[in-house]
């Protein structure tokens, strides 16, 4: 799939707003990607897609996790705002000619993140979070801190969504928690590395 063959798939499939954020993120995502070395095609594809589910009714994305179990990542016993992430990524690689692994992990975890994130994981969740349409506080702080430190940003990131989903009194989404805690513990045996070095 060619993105302008995304772009035009997306335009058909969602509202004005949420095409605009689609816009943004992957603006963002190219950024990002130019910034740490990543392949900007594929950051721009995986934007693109990122929410190419989230219109869709629940049960709509139901089915599709039932009709996929392989790809659904235990989908329907996750909380409900992650599906639509799972579900663009079953849709891109069933029905819109998405073979590339690493542009359907980041589609499939753009919400809640997952243990072992790749680099693209990191760039896509980070510029869902941060895109020019975004206001939340905090939002400008992280902006800068992605710039400079795509792991500390993350766990700022991850730490914003989970304390967010907390307050508002939901379930948290198992695979974000362990997100947190892998990224933690790489960012904190870099430090331990740096400091072993410096003996």
């Amino acid at each position: 799939m060619t993105l302008k063959q995304a772009k035009e798939l997306v335009r058909s499939r969602l509202s004005d707003q949420r095409y605009e954020h689609t816009l943004n993120v992957k603006k963002m995502a190219v950024k990002l990607a130019k910034r740490y070395g990543a392949d900007e095609e594929q950051a721009a594809l995986a934007a693109l897609l990122h929410d190419a589910a989230k219109e869709i009714s629940k049960d709509e994305m139901r089915a599709i996790m039932r009709a996929y179990p392989e790809y659904a990542e235990g989908g329907e016993e996750r909380p409900t705002p992650v599906w639509h992430g799972i579900c663009a990524a079953i849709l891109a690689r069933t029905e819109w000619g998405v073979e590339d692994e690493a542009v359907l992990s980041a589609i499939a975890c753009h919400t809640a993140g997952k243990p072992g994130m790749s680099r693209l994981d990191k760039i896509l969740y980070l510029a869902d979070m941060t895109s020019a349409e975004r206001d939340w506080s905090g939002v400008n702080k992280l902006r800068r801190l992605e710039r400079n430190d795509l792991d500390a940003a993350m766990l700022v990131a991850l730490k914003q969504t989970n304390d967010f989903v907390l307050s508002q009194g939901k379930p948290l989404d198992p695979m974000s928690k362990a997100a947190y805690e892998d990224i933690q513990a790489q960012v904190e045996a870099r430090a331990g590395t740096a400091c072993g070095s410096s003996d």
